[in-house]
């Protein structure tokens, strides 16, 4: 099974607000998921991320891909380097 750490959106329309999910490569961007790592928020400034360090390196070590933007999520916070 493709796992993959990628942003869930949630929101109003032209008020983007997204959640740090891990899913199932397969499954919709909006739909099922197997664990909330953390929340970005694109629209405050600096825009506002949070993320469980702890979950998210646990994800990556089991083989989890993340997707670009989350990728530049992780480096930001310093998840990853």
């Amino acid at each position: 099974m493709a796992v993959k750490i990628r942003l869930k959106r949630i929101g109003a329309k032209k008020a983007p607000y997204y959640r740090v999910v891990v899913a199932d490569a397969r499954a919709p961007r909006d739909g099922r998921f197997i664990e909330e790592i953390g929340t970005y928020n694109p629209l405050t400034k600096p825009s506002e991320v949070k993320i469980d360090a702890e979950a998210a390196k646990k994800w990556l070590e089991n083989g989890a891909q993340p997707t670009e933007t989350v990728r530049a999520l992780l480096k930001k916070t310093g998840v990853i380097e």
